[in-house]
């Protein structure tokens, strides 16, 4: 049976730090199906710690490539033991951690093509397709030499974010590939093909090496995030003359079609032979693409912030930082999805609520909606962990915002501010310094951002969406869905699908320009947005005037 002439499902996977989950999507783009397979608890054997392994060296984190292909096998036959039928799947695509890298051996060509239906994956393909065992993540830090290097030598922080979207950063794969020839230059040699998290998984669906997306490609700092083509310069630098070849073709666009599953994959679950296999992408832009739609930001509030906002084409292109990204959009040649990322979330929100709200959410919403916006004048900062934005900071910093226009520098607080004002002020300060880097990355005449979708535990308080609305000025909305990744994986696979069809037809144009299952949770209210408005060049004279506190607190130690 072809799966397009009855009722077609969509397949998203995501492959994440601690599982591998699936989200099936009917023709309406309902979720009618949901699996996963975790990682410590489901595949104990392999030892993993939250689905990585530390060491042996310093800031060394990495992920067994054999457990993640043991995962889809037991995926699939956990998704058979419901009754999926596999024949009625369309098109597959999902999401990947961003930035890990997997490293294939040159056998990997043949085995992947030639895989006997009657064996596993996991049997079949390791450890002989690989020329190392282990892939860096997201997580691991030990590049921090490597990251020196290609900033260096290509000319700074800043010359290196105008080119690649970002900064060096250690978790980014570039720099990955760097430590690995550096440290180990047998594997390295004997490495035929290096594909990212989110190109391994459509490379076993295909039966050979599938190209990376540019999208995820963004987190890697070897491609031009304005041309979408690896850079030669920066591949030279990573991994010499023969790291493009390791690469493959230049990254694609997300939403196209590979080709078809391999006849393994309809040989043993009964996969359709016609069955597409689209790009899959990283986990944040996946994001992106089952929660937003354009003019929209995301805003996830988790342990760490992160904030997410796709930037549609515009003549001039979005400025780069040193202190956030630039991805390219998955669908949208010419888009791109800028994102902040933050360490001190909801650590430092509990911590306050520890602190002066006897540990009690109710008493903290109380404290907040007590204290007046702008909380009488006070503006605080509070970084329990060394900051991303602003980089490296730590410690607590008050200023008295009312006597900023009539002062040479922001006046620190002497004394320490009331306690009833601490909620409502690390609130303020977290969001002001969001909303005070938007204007600077848009385009000049961007159209105003329409509304902001906020996820994570937080995103469930009513205080903090209402607060939220306030200092954005937008209207707040929440998802049903908490598989947003895997949803974004299965809204492109449809749309590879879509596309046999409507061959011209944009993503917005099959979804109709809405993101799935959100709902408006908070609208702002316009007197308290003004005084917001207001405090934004106020929040950055003092987020200024605590970097400079810090440089000086640093140079005195040294």
């Amino acid at each position: 049976m072809s799966p397009v002439s009855s009722n077609p499902l969509f397949l998203g996977l995501d492959l994440s730090t601690q599982q591998l989950k699936a989200v099936l999507l009917d023709k309406d783009s309902k979720i009618v199906h949901e699996a996963s397979v975790h990682f410590d608890r489901d595949l104990a054997h392999y030892g993993t710690t939250n689905g990585a392994i530390s060491g042996p060296d310093e800031g060394e984190v990495t992920s067994p490539v054999r457990m993640w292909l043991e995962a889809i096998d037991l995926l699939c036959q956990r998704l058979k033991d419901d009754r999926i039928d596999f024949g009625a799947i369309a098109a597959i695509s999902g999401a990947g951690q961003q930035h890990g890298s997997v490293y294939w051996s040159n056998d990997s060509a043949s085995l992947l093509s030639g895989l006997d239906a009657n064996r596993t994956l996991a049997e079949q393909l390791s450890p002989a397709a690989f020329s190392y065992p282990k892939a860096p993540i997201w997580q691991d830090s030990s590049t921090t030499e490597d990251c020196k290097r290609l900033e260096d030598e290509y000319g700074g922080a800043q010359a290196l974010a105008d080119l690649s979207g970002s900064r060096a950063y250690e978790r980014f794969t570039g720099n990955q590939i760097s430590r690995i020839r550096r440290l180990h230059p047998e594997i390295y040699d004997a490495t035929a093909h290096i594909s990212l998290v989110s190109s391994l998984i459509p490379s076993v669906f295909l039966g050979q090496i599938a190209p990376i997306e540019i999208s995820d490609a963004s987190g890697m700092n070897l491609m031009n995030v304005l041309t979408n083509k690896w850079d030669d310069r920066l591949l030279d630098i990573c991994g010499g003359p023969t790291l493009r070849e390791k690469l493959g073709s230049e990254p694609v666009l997300g939403g196209i079609s590979l080709g078809n599953v391999s006849e393994w994959w309809v040989k043993r679950w009964g996969f359709s032979p016609d069955c597409i296999v689209a790009p899959f992408t990283g986990d944040n832009p996946a994001t992106v693409m089952s929660l937003s739609a354009p003019g929209d930001a995301l805003l996830s509030l988790g342990t760490s912030t992160t904030f997410l906002l796709s930037i549609p084409p515009a003549s001039t292109p979005p400025k780069r930082f040193t202190t956030s990204h630039l991805l390219s959009h998955p669908t949208n040649f010419d888009g791109k999805i800028a994102m902040l990322c933050y360490k001190n979330g909801a650590l430092a929100r509990e911590q306050i609520r520890d602190r002066f709200a006897e540990g009690d959410w109710n008493i903290f919403n109380q404290l907040v909606e007590k204290t007046p916006p702008g909380c009488n004048g006070i503006l605080g900062f509070y970084f329990p962990l060394p900051e991303i934005i602003p980089p490296n900071v730590v410690g607590e910093y008050f200023f008295t915002t009312s006597l900023i226009k009539t002062t040479v520098k922001p006046p620190l607080v002497a004394d320490m501010p009331p306690p009833s004002i601490h909620p409502r002020a690390i609130l303020e300060s977290q969001f002001l310094s969001i909303r005070s880097r938007i204007t600077a990355i848009l385009p000049e005449h961007s159209p105003p951002l329409k509304r902001l979708v906020i996820s994570g535990g937080s995103s469930a308080n009513p205080v903090i969406r209402q607060i939220t609305a306030d200092i954005f000025g937008m209207d707040v909305y929440v998802s049903a869905t908490k598989e947003a990744a895997g949803s974004g994986g299965a809204l492109l696979a449809k749309y590879a699908w879509w596309k046999a069809s409507h061959p011209d037809g944009t993503f917005e144009d099959m979804t109709g320009g809405e993101a799935m299952d959100v709902q408006c949770v908070a609208k702002p209210h316009k007197e308290i947005s003004e005084i917001y408005d207001g405090l934004v060049s106020v929040y950055d004279a003092c987020e200024e005037e605590v970097v400079q506190l810090w440089a000086a607190k640093n140079s005195q130690k040294a």
